[in-house]
């Protein structure tokens, strides 16, 4: 098997780091660490300790070595996500890595050899970032070596069914819950702005409305509902009172806050809405 660096690219919440473990299960690093890092996530200076590690005496608090992901990742898979969002001298840091396999600890004065691969991922497009002096050449026909762009879930209709039964089974584990067929034409004509991401956040919102082992339509935000209930010439949202809507809602979001122990920042994430819609509308229901 092959232990070239890959480069996906594609819109946020396409699956990039899901796409990029498979690959790790499938190589024969597989026995050794599978690490993600988020380089957007990371201050320059942060993101160069948390990949290289650093010295005892290194800065202010560095009290003792401290290993950085690369060498804990040694013999497997680094995945690094958003790598457009990288610093250019930490790519010059990072290119030395691919070509020699080893780099200089923060505070250190000899290299530290690692043997890692390295799958990165961006939503960015690079030749562009490199033609505006964001992102080096050499760096770029290093990474891109093999290159997989994944598409948007709205261009993979055909793959809905089986992710959202992946979904189901995984966060279900050994109970057996379906969708009926009118839930599944609802996803299909739903136009997926975030991806995978949103899909998965839905499924997970539809289990916790769910009363019984069967996933209805009734449990979709009202969004969906509304689009398949016009194509079904059925109740639309716009029939439905402010009074019934504001208590579909407050129900919803309540039944959400209690999955989550009250842990607001999952909540919205599963209502798919801002943190300050959720405080605002908790205010507005009471909750």
């Amino acid at each position: 098997m092959t232990d070239t660096t890959v480069l996906l690219t594609g819109e946020t919440g396409t699956g990039k780091e899901v796409f990029t473990q498979a690959i790790h299960n499938s190589s024969n690093r597989n026995k050794h660490n599978f690490i993600a890092v988020n380089c957007s996530a990371f201050s320059k200076e942060l993101l160069e300790n948390e990949l290289f590690g650093h010295k005892a005496g290194a800065f202010t608090g560095a009290t003792k070595d401290s290993k950085g992901i690369f060498e804990e990742a040694n013999n497997g898979t680094v995945f690094l996500d958003e790598l457009g969002e990288m610093a250019l001298d930490l790519q010059a840091k990072l290119l030395r890595v691919l070509e020699n396999g080893e780099y200089i600890k923060v505070g250190d004065n000899k290299p530290t050899k690692v043997n890692i691969r390295i799958v990165a991922a961006t939503n960015r497009d690079l030749k562009k970032e490199v033609e505006n002096g964001n992102f080096r050449e050499d760096l770029f026909y290093r990474i891109a070596i093999f290159h997989i762009d994944l598409p948007p879930l709205r261009e993979r209709i055909i793959d809905i069914e089986d992710l959202s039964n992946f979904f189901l089974q995984k966060i279900m584990k050994n109970k057996s819950s379906f969708f009926s067929k009118e839930y599944l034409d609802a996803l299909c004509k739903h136009q997926w702005k975030g991806n995978i991401r949103e899909l998965r956040n839905v499924i997970e919102r539809s289990v916790i409305l769910s009363e019984t082992n069967k996933i209805d339509i009734e449990s979709l935000p009202l969004d969906f509902q509304q689009l398949e209930n016009t194509n079904n010439q059925h109740t639309t949202k716009g029939n439905l009172s402010a009074f019934e809507l504001g208590a579909a809602e407050k129900i919803h979001i309540q039944k959400v806050l209690n999955y989550t122990n009250g842990n607001k920042t999952k909540t919205a994430e599963l209502l798919g809405i801002a943190l300050t819609t959720l405080y605002r509308k908790m205010n507005e229901y009471n909750l």
